[in-house]
């Protein structure tokens, strides 16, 4: 029968995916992590010593954390044994734990890797905990979703987080000559286009593969194709960014710092990926507000003002012209003067209230609207500040148990400096006159 498929030009590896095809068979054929896998990488460390505990691999699609696993198993000839989180449950778990422990039995250990093991819920991962403890299984997970998040802690506990990093592009390069190399043909690109080929790839190398397959599929005899029909041909593969997951708390977190640094070319462009990965633009808008107060506050008051009405505009304009309200937004608050000292104060001020408890204000601030109350001394020696020389009365306002506290520090930066004179005026003033 093989005779038959070989004379008709039908070979096993025709139907097989490029990148399934490609799949390293030693650790040194694999692409990138050589934090892990370079001649003094930890991987390479665990692999040499012929034995490794459990091990979780954190980090993007397509940067050989399934290959790694697999060719650890080949070395330290356990059994390797796959499974999804996606379409596994406890009682295919139970099943796989029992055929590992038969395995023991004859000497062989079982390498139990679990894809996606961030799906599982708690109940399900507290299921490893005796077998991983036992020697039962050696566990390695794989996860695109931060471990500290996603995973339990007695199971973090029991393994050893080790990050895979996106293929840069020098990696990505070395793949796609491999792939050349094993089709014995180059790729139908010009420089320019070979190159956008791999930004496009964005880090994940079975996505330049899948590429690669498409292009080669696509091209005639002959034919090289620039960049621009290569975007046609391929669609541009849509950027790495979960909206739900890492990628969107890494990117907002990267603009709030770059707001904060005062870089608004930074900040500008976190804004466009952010845009460009399909992120709600209200919450990039309720963002810039919490960064208009957070981290400008008092230094430039109008901060909150252009932040809420660029959320205004927004929602007045929609998509896409509404966006340039909001990019307006995201330059003045990396470019306003900062100040976190109003968010302190806030902070400080919970602190002490709570912290202080049920305090009694000073009687002569207090309403009295009964004879009683005045008789007991409630606003009896008020002073209405409207009243007094430059407005300013400098009585105290503070309960007498606690006394006057000084909780709100402004920077001498933009408005702030202004406040800060008119500060120490008062409190000049309030010595003069002997109030406390």
């Amino acid at each position: 029968m093989s005779d038959l498929f070989s004379a008709a030009g039908l070979h096993n590896d025709v139907a097989r995916p490029l990148a399934d095809r490609l799949r390293p068979e030693r650790l040194d054929d694999v692409a990138g992590q050589d934090h892990l896998i370079g001649p003094e990488g930890a991987l390479t460390r665990l692999a040499a010593g012929g034995s490794f505990g459990s091990l979780i691999f954190w980090g993007p699609p397509g940067t050989g954390k399934t290959t790694v696993a697999r060719l650890l198993a080949r070395t330290t000839k356990l059994a390797f044994v796959q499974v999804s989180a996606i379409f596994s449950g406890v009682a295919e778990l139970k099943k796989l734990f029992d055929e590992a422990r038969g395995r023991r039995r004859t000497g062989q250990g079982t390498l139990l890797f679990v894809d996606e093991i961030h799906r599982f819920n708690r109940a399900q991962q507290d299921s490893f905990l005796p077998v991983m403890e036992d020697g039962t299984i050696t566990l390695i997970g794989a996860t695109t979703e931060n471990p500290s998040f996603e995973l339990n802690a007695a199971l973090l506990s029991r393994a050893r987080v080790l990050t895979f990093q996106a293929l840069d592009a020098a990696a990505l390069d070395r793949l796609l000559a491999r792939a050349e190399q094993l089709e014995a043909r180059p790729m139908p690109l010009d420089p320019e286009a070979r190159a956008a080929l791999v930004r496009m790839a964005d880090g994940d190398g079975r996505a330049l593969l899948t590429l690669t397959e498409e292009i080669w599929r696509a091209a005639r005899p002959g034919e090289v194709f620039d960049t621009a029909t290569l975007s046609e041909i391929v669609q541009r593969r849509a950027p790495l960014y979960d909206k739900s997951q890492d990628g969107h708390y890494n990117l907002i977190s990267a603009l709030h710092k770059a707001v904060r640094g005062s870089d608004p070319d930074a900040a500008l462009y976190y804004f466009a990926r952010m845009l460009d990965g399909g992120e709600d633009r209200l919450f990039i808008a309720r963002r810039l507000v919490r960064m208009a107060v957070e981290d400008i506050g008092l230094a430039d008051p109008q901060a909150l003002v252009v932040t809420t009405a660029a959320k205004d505009a927004y929602d007045f304009l929609g998509s896409p012209e509404g966006e340039l309200a909001l990019a307006n937004a995201v330059i003045y608050v990396a470019t306003a003067p900062k100040s976190n000292a109003a968010y302190n104060a806030f902070k400080a001020a919970q602190r002490l209230a709570k912290d202080g408890g049920s305090l009694m204000p000073p009687k002569v601030i207090l309403n009295a609207p009964t004879h009683l109350m005045r008789e007991q001394g409630y606003g009896g020696t008020y002073r209405y500040d409207h009243d007094e020389p430059d407005a300013f009365s400098g009585q105290n306002y503070w309960p007498e148990k606690l006394g006057r506290q000084s909780i709100y520090h402004p920077v001498e930066r933009g408005f702030e400096r202004d406040i800060a004179k008119r500060m120490e005026w008062w409190a000049k003033t309030r010595r003069e006159r002997g109030e406390p």
